[in-house]
């Protein structure tokens, strides 16, 4: 008999033992789930039975009462999120699949779990129909030029409708735009027409600059001299660039000295002293013409010192 009770007593006192170790662990799990540590980046929302205790807390230690209060955390750090590629058309009826990444963080921890159930998730879906709206209105050229207006719109309205839960967009991004293969085509046959255009146009302001420079080396180069001088330049330069045989046109008065001092087998040379020999012939009859006038003008101015010596009657003076 008193074996039992002596083992009943030790049941007993085990009972007891985990009891307490039980209710030891259950208060020391309670203290330390009231216990909160806020970091510096993050804000806590405390709710008090359902509701808010005042502006958001932290950074810091706190300590909650136990099955009474609830903390919220609210990261404040700025959230970097994809916007699932969009397929819309063009306001020029060209369809286009846009991609874009947006910005934005907490400046309102109290809003952003008060007024919407899960603010990240508000903000992707937001981002995603004002990008299908506000592309949709665009041409495909504004699209791939104006890239900086349409960001600053879209972080515009995105801003705007995210305000209420207290959420800041800093800046919205188009990352890509991929449009169909044919109008990558179209696009590359129109930028290669308008390259060839400009090229046109360059090369015939060449010309015209050209043209005009060589009227000026033209009025520069009257006297055939330097026109020759030139043409020797021309060749000097040609000949050192690559051996090869070159075709020119050459004046004749060039070679003029070497013709005249041909024999007479040259038609030229022949001409030339034939032409020489009429003007030497013309030369001398003309030295003889002058000589016998001045020798009759100089008889005529001789003979009246003579006549003295004849008579009146024409007889003469014995």
């Amino acid at each position: 008999m008193y074996a039992t009770l002596g083992l009943l007593e030790s049941i007993g006192l085990g009972f007891a033992a985990i009891l307490v170790v039980v209710v030891a662990i259950v208060i020391v799990s309670v203290v330390l789930s009231a216990i909160k540590i806020v970091k510096e980046y993050e804000r806590g929302v405390i709710f008090r039975l359902g509701r808010v205790q005042g502006g958001p807390k932290g950074p810091g230690l706190f300590i909650l009462l136990p099955m009474v209060d609830r903390m919220v955390k609210v990261d404040l750090r700025t959230v970097t999120m994809d916007v699932p590629p969009q397929e819309l058309i063009t306001r020029d009826n060209v369809p286009a699949r846009v991609t874009a990444v947006i910005y934005f963080r907490v400046v309102d921890p109290n809003k952003s779990v008060l007024e919407v159930e899960n603010h990240v998730l508000a903000t992707s879906q937001i981002a995603q129909t004002t990008l299908r709206s506000i592309l949709g209105q665009k041409n495909l050229d504004d699209l791939l030029t104006n890239r900086e207006e349409i960001n600053e719109e879209l972080q515009k309205i995105i801003d705007e409708q995210t305000e209420p839960w207290g959420i800041k967009v800093s800046v919205v991004e188009v990352k890509d735009v991929e449009i169909p293969q044919n109008m990558q085509r179209a696009m590359a046959r129109q930028a290669e027409s308008e390259r060839e255009r400009r090229a046109k146009i360059i090369a015939a302001e060449g010309e015209y600059q050209a043209s005009e420079r060589l009227r000026q080396a033209a009025d520069r180069l009257e006297s055939p001299t330097a026109l020759q001088l030139r043409l020797f330049q021309t060749m000097g330069e040609i000949a050192t660039e690559q051996n090869s045989t070159i075709i020119l046109p050459i004046p004749l008065d060039l070679f003029k000295p070497f013709l005249e001092s041909q024999n007479g087998s040259s038609s030229y040379g022949q001409g030339v002293r034939a032409a020489r020999r009429e003007e030497e012939e013309e030369a001398e009859r003309l030295y003889e013409e002058a000589v016998g006038e001045a020798t009759r003008e100089v008889s005529s101015e001789e003979v009246p010192t003579e006549m003295p010596n004849e008579m009146p009657n024409g007889e003469a003076n014995p």
